[in-house]
């Protein structure tokens, strides 16, 4: 089976980003179906290793067709761009902020020449990146601006449960006023084209309900008669296999359960919850539309637990594994 070159930028090396990062190394079942490639600084790794308390070796590459990959290395794109000794644990630094943009910026940069074939992403800390001067206000918009990808999707994968998300980072009331007829549609057309690429050929989604018991019909909250159910109409017009509006209190343990292959979030808390309760640790965020696959550990830099190698890797080494699985799909 193939494997495929998974790049691994370290996020902000103030945070446990790089701790999970050699912790998921360590573990090589790993290396199944990937060739695990971190983009960022070497001294940042031998502070991981470091803290951790791991005996890894760390192996510099220029060409990514050059790595070793295999257990007991880190193959390693070293940017030697940032002092790690000199950044402090769990504290926002201009330092790490601009070290994690430029990780980034790399990784996109060899996905681009087609050296790396997706991306598997740690925490970044968005007060560090204004702190750097970077206004991108999280990884889905750097990583849209840096490949010219408009509005890219976001989807969360825990186990077989997938879940697309209408808006984001935009204050709830915010929220409710992006839920329109016509960018439900958008999103159900492009989210049942991503589903295509990642292996399901017809698939089958489902709406949540914005308000409780989807309105009741008007009765408390009009946006489902008036925005949700005319896109819906329009949506299995085009062809395709969408229910709903469906309560948000039972469609995601119906998808869960096989019932959907997708249920459509209309706001960032309502999916977050959905997919976290099933399982923090291995939610994925995935997002889609850019020109590879990135994976991401779906939790922040939890600047609290850094520099004490108490941090868990499980949601890194899914990201890895999901990232490769996916990369390999269509």
């Amino acid at each position: 089976m193939r494997r495929s070159i998974i790049g691994i930028p370290l996020g902000d090396i103030a945070g446990i980003g790089p701790e999970i990062v050699v912790k998921a190394l360590a573990n090589p079942a790993v290396y199944a179906n990937a060739r695990p490639l971190v983009i960022g600084e070497a001294g940042t790794l031998r502070r991981a290793l470091r803290v951790t308390g791991l005996d890894l070796e760390i192996q510099v590459v220029a060409d990514p067709a050059r790595g070793r990959y295999q257990p007991g290395a880190i193959d390693l794109v070293d940017l030697a761009n940032v002092d790690a000794e000199r950044v402090a644990f769990g504290q926002v630094q201009a330092a790490a902020g601009r070290a994690a943009y430029e990780f980034i910026e790399r990784a996109v940069a060899l996905c681009q020449a087609g050296q790396v074939d997706a991306l598997a992403t740690t925490p970044i800390n968005k007060e560090a990146f204004q702190a750097a001067g970077i206004q991108d206000i999280g990884h889905t918009e750097l990583l849209g601006r840096l490949t010219g990808t408009a509005d890219p999707l976001t989807m969360f994968q825990v186990f077989d449960l997938k879940v697309f998300f209408l808006s984001r980072h935009v204050a709830l009331a915010e929220a409710i006023r992006l839920v329109t007829r016509q960018r439900v549609l958008d999103y159900l057309r492009r989210g049942a084209a991503a589903l295509v690429t990642l292996g399901i050929a017809r698939p089958r989604m489902a709406v949540a309900g914005l308000n409780p018991h989807g309105g009741e019909h008007g009765l408390f909250g009009d946006e489902e008669v008036r925005e949700l159910e005319p896109a819906i109409t329009e949506a299995r017009k085009l062809g395709l296999d969408v229910s709903g509006p469906i309560g948000a209190d039972s469609v995601f343990h119906l998808a869960l359960n096989g019932a959907f292959d997708a249920v459509l979030s209309l706001y960032h808390d309502q999916g977050h919850i959905a997919t976290k309760m099933v399982d923090f640790q291995r939610t994925i965020a995935v997002t889609l539309g850019l020109p590879f696959i990135r994976t991401s550990v779906d939790h922040g830099t939890a600047f609290d637990l850094a520099g004490q190698g108490v941090a868990n890797a499980l949601s890194m080494e899914e990201a890895i594994r999901l990232a490769a699985v996916y990369s390999n799909t269509g």
